[in-house]
Order: structure tokens, then sequence, then C-alpha cells
């Protein structure tokens, strides 16, 4: 999805740990088998991951196995449900 000037952005910070394991669920997960109520939540789906692509930092886009192991404990660690 290319960004024109001209249509409105939000700008989003995440915790990097949140990054990651977003990004990787992303890039493993089939967007036809997400439950959507509306197709425009599979199209901003598959826009989040090409966004990560295009600027998340490669810290996050070639991350280990290990580190996103490290991150998904990292995230889910004080979860409390």
């Amino acid at each position: 999805m290319a960004l024109d000037e001209d249509i409105p952005t939000v700008n989003i910070r995440l915790w990097r740990a949140d990054a990651i394991v977003l990004f990787d669920w992303l890039m493993s997960t089939d967007v036809n088998t997400v439950p959507i109520t509306h197709p425009a939540q599979k199209q901003a789906l598959a826009d989040l991951c090409s966004r990560f692509e295009w600027a998340a930092d490669d810290d996050v886009i070639s991350c280990t196995q290990e580190e996103i192991a490290a991150a998904q404990e990292a995230v889910a660690k004080d979860m409390g449900w």
C-alpha cells in the first residue's frame, strides 16, 4: 500500500517485543482464516504487515527464533488473563 501524503495517517509507538510478536504472527498467519466481520479488516491486517516490512527497523523483521521466543515470553509475562 503506497502512502499518499493526502491520506491521513496515524503514528503508533510499540514496545519492541510487541512489534516482534505481531510481525511474526502476521507473517505466519493465513489472513483468510482470521475471523473478520468486514473485508476491510483483512485488508488492514495485510496493510499492517506490509508497513512492518516497509518501515520497521531490520532489528524487528530479521529476528531469530530465539529472539521471537524471548519477545513472546516478555509480552505474555504479566498479561493477567
